[in-house]
């Protein structure tokens, strides 16, 4: 099913009302420092930063990958398990970074301006800070990886769910940038745009508890990726 065919309204009415994962200490206090710095409000400055951070996680796993495949190349068994790991992670994060242009490109049409938490200077903490937390957690433990890249992503969909849903306007205004029709997705309006967005959000954490063997907490829908 293409992109364009799913029922992008029902999805994100899905996102809102299905009750949230029950978020581990470390995610809960990693979204309370989110809302501190950038604003309890759902906006767009805000989810750019979270794309900002979000393809962290998938770096950090495409070159761990790469290194178990360089210790473990006579065990033909587990480089194809880390082959998937990081086919998933160079898609997810190249998917992450296309959310981040994308939100750039509305911001740009809006005549929407960086907040103070997105200058150079912030973004250089920010940043490192995030891959030094992603790089831990997959050293101590991958699975423990995954659940908390899960938590992120499940909370990024509900960001953008309720962004759709705070900005009714975005409903009637005519989605016609063609960086963002050539590249993501061809759609009537902006509102759409942010619905899929919020859906490759639920996709990243199905896949996460997917790999972390939590299939049970897999939030299925017609049209989704298949996994593996």
């Amino acid at each position: 099913m293409e992109k364009s065919k799913i029922d992008l309204k029902a999805e994100q009415q899905s996102s809102i009302e299905t009750p949230r994962y029950k978020y581990s200490l470390a995610a809960k206090f990693f979204f309370f420092s989110m809302d501190l710095l950038a604003g309890k409000k759902d906006t767009l400055p805000k989810a750019k930063l979270l794309e900002i951070l979000a393809s962290i996680p998938y770096r950090a796993w495409e070159v761990r990958h790469y290194t178990k495949q360089t210790r473990k190349y006579k065990e033909l068994t587990r480089v194809r398990d880390y082959q998937e790991v990081i086919d998933w992670s160079r898609d997810a994060q190249d998917n992450e970074y296309m959310h981040l242009l994308v939100i750039h490109q509305k911001m740009v049409e809006d005549g929407m301006k960086d907040t103070w938490y997105l200058s150079a200077f912030m973004r250089f903490f920010i940043v490192l800070s995030y891959v030094i937390i992603a790089k831990i957690t997959a050293f101590f433990s991958q699975k423990g990886a995954y659940l908390f890249n899960a938590e992120f992503e499940n909370h990024a969909e509900l960001v953008y769910a309720n962004m759709v849903k705070d900005n009714p306007e975005w409903e009637n205004q005519p989605m016609n940038n063609e960086f963002v029709k050539k590249y993501y997705i061809e759609v009537e309006n902006w509102a759409d745009v942010f619905r899929r967005i919020a859906l490759d959000e639920r996709d990243h954490m199905n896949h996460s508890f997917f790999l972390a063997g939590k299939t049970e907490l897999i939030h299925k829908y017609d049209g989704m990726p298949e996994l593996h």
